[in-house]
Formats: structure tokens, sequence, C-alpha cells
């Protein structure tokens, strides 16, 4: 009987301990982030101002219909009142910028607050947002954001269609939004592994961009990525521990295109 469970107990602890070895050396792609910056611009229209008070930038990961579930805040949002009228001519405004989780993007959502006004002909109107102030201007951008690149998303009202007069002698004015949604992945990724790897010693992977040195160290598994690197062919530089004995290695020509990665594959030294 003591054998028995001497056994059992023995199995037990054996199982846990896989099961903790395989959950400590697993990859987790949630951990892998992507930067997002969100603006808005404006097309003209017959209007002495347009003032849209934006409280805060939602975003969700799913296409899930349901309003209630999956919105978290990008961050790093100073609510404010912009004049959309200012924004014209090619001029944007930033609405936020910051490190989001990588992955599928579904929407993007504008908190809006309850000071947007219209003014036409010297008079101000209250903008009326019965749907947005409650849920918020909702756009769907349906994106997969690549680990490491970085994203820039603009939204332009065309205030035109956007404004809408109610029938009768009511002068209220509500905001039907009319938003284009367009995005530029301004920044590419480059990755490699060393092989065989090189075990004991660090490789320090590195590509100067302009006048700056972005670099990262190889894994455990010689596996290194570069992050944030703009279009353009730059020269790759593997550099070995000194006391490893490895010469430093050079690799031209690397292509990087915004929004994808750069596999350099297996790099022997």
């Amino acid at each position: 009987m003591k054998k028995i469970k001497f056994y059992v107990l023995s199995f037990c602890v054996m199982a846990f301990m896989s099961l903790l070895f395989i959950g400590c050396n697993s990859t987790d792609d949630s951990t892998q982030t992507s930067r997002v910056s969100i603006r808005m611009t404006d097309a003209p229209g017959d209007y002495d101002a347009v003032n849209i008070d934006v409280q805060d930038v939602l975003i969700k990961a799913t296409t899930d219909n349901d309003d209630n579930k999956g919105w978290v805040s990008i961050g790093n949002v100073t609510p404010m009142t912009y004049n959309l009228l200012d924004l014209t001519g090619g001029v944007n405004v930033l609405l936020a910028d910051n490190l989001v989780p990588s992955g599928f993007l579904g929407q993007v959502r504008l908190v809006l607050g309850e000071n947007n006004t219209v003014v036409k002909d010297g008079v101000t109107y209250p903008l009326k947002t019965p749907s947005a102030q409650q849920s918020g201007l909702k756009l769907k951008i349906n994106q997969t954001l690549l680990a490491g690149a970085t994203y820039d998303f603009l939204l332009d009202f065309d205030v035109e269609h956007s404004i809408v007069v109610q029938a009768g002698n009511s002068g209220n004015y509500n905001l039907h939004p009319v938003i284009r949604v367009s995005t530029a992945a301004t920044s590419g990724v480059i990755k490699g592994a060393i092989n065989p790897v090189l075990t004991g010693y660090q490789v320090l992977a590195s590509v100067l961009v302009g006048d700056v040195v972005v670099s990262a160290y190889a894994d455990e598994s010689g596996v290194f990525q570069l992050n944030g690197i703009p279009a353009g062919t730059y020269i790759v530089t593997l550099t070995p521990d000194v006391a490893s004995g490895k010469a430093i290695k050079i690799i031209p020509g690397i292509v990087v295109v915004n929004g994808t990665m750069t596999d350099m594959g297996a790099i022997s030294l």
C-alpha cells in the first residue's frame, strides 16, 4: 500500500513539473506590441467652426458586435476640443500614440464629451451626437498589426456630409459622421537566427537607421529581432562576445518594407 501511494505521489510531482516546464518555455504572442498613432484631419465644410470634444480613444481586438465588451483605452490621450476646420489643407492632429498588443485590430472608437458645437454665420449651436456620446464614434479597422511595427491611422472627417440640420425650425444640428480611415505602416521588422547557437555567449544584432543605431541581443535560441525599422536597404551587423573568439559579421543589402517582417533566416558566424 505504501508503494502504491509513493508511485502516485511521484507521478503527480512529475506531471506538475512537466506542466511547469512547458508553461515557462512556451512563447506568448500576446506579449508582443506594435506602436499605433491615431490622427485626425478634415475636408472643408460650409461652417465657421465645427468643434469636436474628444475624451478618449478606445480599441477593440475582436469583431464581436457586443458594444459593451472588448473595448480598452489606447492610453496616452489628452481630452481636448478640436475645431475640425483647422485641420484642412493637409493639416492633422495627433489624438493618441502608444504601444498596443500586436495581432488583430477590429475597431477604433472616439469617445466624445458634451462640448460639441457648430458655428454657422457667427452663431454657435450645440452639436448633438445622441448615439456617439454613449458609445463613441466607431470605426472599422480590421487589420493585423505586426509585432514591432508602427502604424499611423488617419481619421478623415467629411464635415460637409457629416452635419445634418433637423427638419422644422428647431435649429438643432446633429452629427452623423462620415469618416474615412486610412492606414500607413511606417516601419518594418528585421528578424534572424544565429545557427548554430553560440552557447554561453551573447550576440548583438544592430542596424544604423539614419544616425541612430537600433540593436537587440539574440536570445538563448539564437533569435534576434530589430523593431521599428523604416522602409529601406540596410546593413545588419552581428557582434559576438569577444570571449567567443568569433569575428564580427556584416550583412549588407537587407531590404525592409513598411508593415512587413524581413526574415534573414539562419546565419552562421
